[in-house]
């Protein structure tokens, strides 16, 4: 597959397949002979899993270091490496749910209170209750 078919396929830009190759992210790609870029389904694994860690917080310097390992001999060491990486991802993501599920219960409580809300405080004598202290 050409960069223009691989690119199309993860909503990418040539420049963009041919800038993550260039500084590491992905793994050099085969080269025809032509010397054209030849993507085959490891490297459009590679792209997928990129983009995905991408969309998921991942920091390219920690993409670099990813592949860096991924491409070093396969030793316990690299493996574990590679495994806190992506722990670590997790965890950041974990913790964003967890805010996200907290604001979602504000944002439920707020619409399902609304108008009991509006006419509670319509006459602009009554004091609300703090938020931050309600049990959502």
């Amino acid at each position: 597959m050409n960069i223009k078919e691989a690119a199309a396929k993860f909503d990418l830009t040539a420049d963009t397949l041919r800038y993550y190759e260039r500084i590491g992210v992905i793994p050099p790609v085969t080269r025809n002979d032509s010397g054209y870029r030849d993507y085959q389904v490891r490297d459009l694994n590679w792209i997928y899993l990129v983009k995905r860690l991408r969309d998921a917080g991942l920091t390219t310097e920690s993409l670099i270091e990813f592949a860096t390992l991924a491409q070093m001999n396969r030793t316990k060491d690299v493996q574990d490496a590679q495994k806190t990486i992506l722990n670590d991802q997790l965890e950041v993501i974990d913790q964003k749910i967890a805010e996200l599920t907290d604001v979602r219960k504000l944002l439920s409580f707020k619409i399902d209170t609304y108008d009991e809300h509006l006419a509670l405080f319509a006459d602009g004598k009554t004091n609300p209750d703090p938020l931050w202290k309600e049990k959502l």
